[in-house]
């Protein structure tokens, strides 16, 4: 005899959440309460601070925040910037056609280099504080 399956609800289109309601799902998902995600993070992001992220009344964390969360969850960096509202859907990084020559001979990985990339186009977005 087999146990009946039970009908899980559908995920909600992730693509449609905001930032706070998507943080909320991914952290459910993973099972953490906010404590947890406090220690994971290093302290970095309180259980308070990421409970207002959580209830939509911070909309636009600081980028390391969002790196912390992203590291965190597993999440794409990328993701939680254009929740956040720093990088536009379209935003697409693509090492051959942008050039690193300031950093070549600091040999980095892929991944560092798209992360450099995208860090310069937040900067060049005119939202950093000089």
């Amino acid at each position: 005899m087999t146990k009946p399956e039970i009908a899980q609800p559908d995920a909600p289109d992730s693509d449609n959440l905001s930032l706070g309601d998507f943080l909320s799902f991914v952290r459910n998902i993973k099972r953490q309460s906010l404590r947890e995600v406090e220690i994971a993070t290093g302290k970095e992001v309180s259980n308070a601070y990421l409970s207002q992220l959580e209830k939509g009344h911070i909309k636009k964390p600081s980028p390391n925040i969002l790196y912390s969360l992203a590291n965190v969850y597993s999440v794409p960096y990328d993701t939680l910037m254009e929740k956040a509202g720093y990088i536009s859907q379209s935003f697409d990084v693509s090492i051959h056609e942008q050039p690193t020559n300031v950093l070549a001979h600091e040999n980095l990985s892929k991944k560092e280099e798209e992360e450099m990339l995208r860090y310069l186009a937040f900067i060049r977005s005119g939202k950093v504080k000089r």
